[in-house]
């Protein structure tokens, strides 16, 4: 069985598919591993590297991808990648399906089964191969390093010949992955940081990252079977905001994290909000590219209302494309590992496993999964 891994191209995005380490662990496990040259240049991973780790270099973009019995992406594909795949060839990679229904259609009329990294379902055994939590946790850590930077003035307590400077004070909104990371990073910087989650669940993390949880009673809220938060009702929203409200005012940054998987990021902080906030600080929204928490942020701008700076930077783990790379890279291999069956020689899309279930979008010319063809449905 033959892996193609074909560059990613795109100019803003440094991360890298799969790196040397574990393009050798799928040659020795018995697969054949081609890639494009220049594929690890953006992360500092020569050609050399690869070949050193079995792989084959190829430069011919177009032949690499015709041959792959698996392609392995990054970014979505452009329809002329799709257009080279064979027919019975697998593509893994992320694919934002939810949102991209005419690239998923390309997919299936090109006869390409799709496994969507974004849909690996959250669970003990799919853990390894968790795309989403492992660049959220990058995610987290850049937003913390984004604000400080343009804060104008230091996160921790310094005793200092003229006075105590006190610590600058972080709020956190959402404590998934993302948040949880961002907390534990702002710590780290001596900040005073609170954080807020509609999941009471996550309490006690929060506390032992040694963040205050701030609580509100919202009635009933909780999260999903593969541990997202739940949507809020408009009553619940209203009074989320007006709890928030205070917390903000006082903060020095505010990180938002809210995201609602398949659907628009829900609007948590308002213009109002944002005009009772001190002049100089600054608000990072994370959830910019699924419709944005803040009112009056932009893909890929820092704005500035009243004085506050709202930071809605776009991909914030190709910030840091080398760890991001090595973790992505690894998420992929573990997922093919998991079903290669090496007496064999192929790997094996069980349709009944529940994994493969989670996260297969197009097979056999058919879009399949149940939660995408009923979103394609409104």
């Amino acid at each position: 069985m033959k892996i193609a891994v074909p560059k990613v191209i795109h100019d803003e995005d440094m991360r890298v598919t799969l790196i040397p380490e574990h393009a050798g662990r799928l040659v020795k496990a018995g697969l054949s591993v081609t890639v494009e040259s220049g594929l690890g240049e953006s992360a500092r991973y020569p050609d050399d590297a690869y070949q050193e780790a079995g792989a084959e270099i190829i430069t011919d973009r177009q032949k690499l991808i015709a041959e792959g019995d698996m392609v392995l992406g990054l970014c979505k594909p452009g329809s002329d990648d799709i257009k080279q795949m064979k027919a019975g060839a697998i593509y893994a990679g992320m694919l934002d399906p939810f949102n991209e229904k005419a690239l998923v259609q390309s997919f299936s009329d090109q006869g390409v089964s799709t496994i969507c990294m974004e849909m690996v379902p959250r669970s003990t055994r799919a853990q390894k191969m968790d795309v989403l939590s492992s660049q959220a946790s990058l995610a987290g850590y850049v937003a913390v390093i984004v604000a400080a930077e343009q804060l104008d003035q230091i996160l921790p307590m310094m005793m200092t010949p003229a006075g105590t400077l006190k610590p600058s004070r972080v709020f956190i909104i959402g404590a998934g992955v993302a948040g949880l990371q961002a907390i534990a990073t702002a710590k780290r910087l001596g900040a005073r940081v609170e954080a807020f989650d509609t999941r009471a669940v996550v309490k006690e993390e929060v506390q032992s990252l040694g963040a205050k949880f701030i609580e509100v009673d919202l009635g009933e809220t909780g999260q999903t079977k593969d541990g997202y938060a739940k949507a809020l009702t408009d009553e619940q929203l209203a009074k989320q905001r007006e709890a928030m409200a205070k917390v903000c005012s006082h903060s020095d940054i505010v990180i938002t994290t809210a995201q609602l998987f398949g659907r628009p990021a829900p609007r948590i902080i308002t213009r109002d909000m944002i005009q009772n906030m001190m002049p100089g600080a600054v608000i990072v929204d994370m959830a910019v590219e699924s419709g944005g928490n803040v009112e009056g942020s932009k893909p890929g701008e820092v704005v500035e209302i009243n004085g506050v700076r709202i930071m809605g930077l776009t991909n914030l783990p190709g910030r840091v494309p080398v760890h991001a790379s090595q973790m992505y890279s690894s998420n992929l291999t573990n997922l093919i590992l998991e079903f290669w069956k090496a007496e064999e020689k192929k790997f094996n899309l069980d349709l009944e496993d529940e994994i493969i279930q989670g996260c297969l979008i197009t097979h056999e010319k058919k879009i399949i999964h149940p939660m995408i063809l009923e979103h394609y449905k409104k």
